[in-house]
């Protein structure tokens, strides 16, 4: 069976047990799937004071036997538990913030990252803002090919619902990972990080007896939270470490933007802001870049020639490749003279 084949396979397994569950238990899409994933890795339907009943036990019994998962490889299973979240934002209404990185995005984000990281004996990750975990997991999948050691993978989040996601999602992918329910602006409970990736949420953090404590938060009023992620960030990271950041491609033109702006030539080395192509979001407002920081020491400069640009249409091939292979090429001539 090809990937593609056994990606769908198994997301009609997922799905049509989660959708059983949520009639059985009258519970959201999202609450179903961890249940539906509790009982594939398990090996068994849990049921709790008589529910589901018996017929339902039988449904979801022959259900789970359809799809060979264990057989799968972590990619597979990833995919397909991403289309079950696709399905899960629509029915749950789930907010902006709490959406799935999207596969291509997560791609391009690993892509980035594989080079810089490229021969490492151990690598030491981090995604701050976890939520799902498809970003931190599509990220993992294409270090391993490349990191010749341990991946130590670690997430953070402050919804408990979403690490619920995040958790039955690696398990059911085999992929170990350390997941913590936290603020993830108060201290961390994680080691410090040689990498840091994260699909930064948009808003503003209310918990202002906190942000005082960053260097980037507001004179007055509230604090953009994704703005205080990055200070985060570059404080939890290890001396020459990277960090890739999915944020506003308006970050340097907002009101708040000058704190930012102060606080960075100490703390950061700006290597990259790439925005990503405009047809993938609703209005220019909306519209997101890949932003990549180096935090200062272990050798690392800030380069001469920042790489700014934007990603053409996804749609024109000849076009992406031409751009993905610059980056290519100015990654090795500006990131890693160094670390060859």
């Amino acid at each position: 069976m090809l990937s593609q084949e056994q990606t769908e396979a198994l997301f009609k397994v997922l799905d049509e047990s989660t959708t059983t569950l949520q009639a059985a238990l009258s519970t959201s899409y999202l609450d179903a799937f961890v249940e539906t994933g509790d009982n594939l890795l398990n090996g068994q339907v849990q049921v709790e004071d008589g529910r589901p009943d018996q017929e339902t036990v039988a449904k979801l019994t022959d259900l789970y036997q359809q799809a060979d998962w264990q057989s799968f490889d972590s990619e597979t299973v990833r995919r397909a538990v991403q289309l079950a979240m696709l399905k899960a934002i629509r029915i749950d209404e789930i907010q902006a913030n709490h959406q799935l990185t999207p596969d291509t995005i997560a791609y391009i984000m690993g892509y980035l990252v594989t080079r810089l990281e490229k021969g490492k004996s151990h690598l030491t990750l981090l995604d701050l803002t976890v939520g799902t975990g498809n970003l931190l997991t599509a990220v993992i999948s294409q270090l391993r090919g490349v990191v010749t050691g341990k991946i130590d993978a670690y997430g953070v989040d402050n919804d408990d619902s979403m690490l619920a996601i995040a958790q039955t999602s690696s398990d059911l992918q085999r992929v170990p990972v350390e997941l913590v329910h936290q603020d993830a602006l108060e201290r961390l409970l994680v080691p410090a990080s040689d990498l840091i990736v994260a699909d930064l949420p948009i808003g503003y953090y209310p918990v202002d007896d906190n942000a005082v404590n960053f260097h980037t938060a507001a004179k007055s009023g509230h604090t953009y939270v994704h703005h205080l992620l990055l200070e985060q960030a570059m404080n939890q990271l290890t001396p020459g470490g990277f960090g890739v950041f999915l944020v506003p491609s308006q970050l340097f033109q907002s009101e708040q933007a000058p704190n930012l702006l102060k606080w960075l030539p100490n703390n950061a080395y700006l290597q990259g802001l790439l925005n990503l192509p405009s047809e993938l979001f609703a209005n220019v407002n909306a519209q997101k870049a890949i932003l990549i920081l180096q935090k200062p020491g272990a050798g690392a400069k800030q380069v001469e020639q920042v790489m700014l640009g934007e990603f053409p249409s996804f749609k024109d091939q000849s076009a992406f490749q031409k751009f993905v292979a610059e980056i290519v090429q100015w990654e090795e001539q500006n990131l890693l003279t160094d670390r060859t």
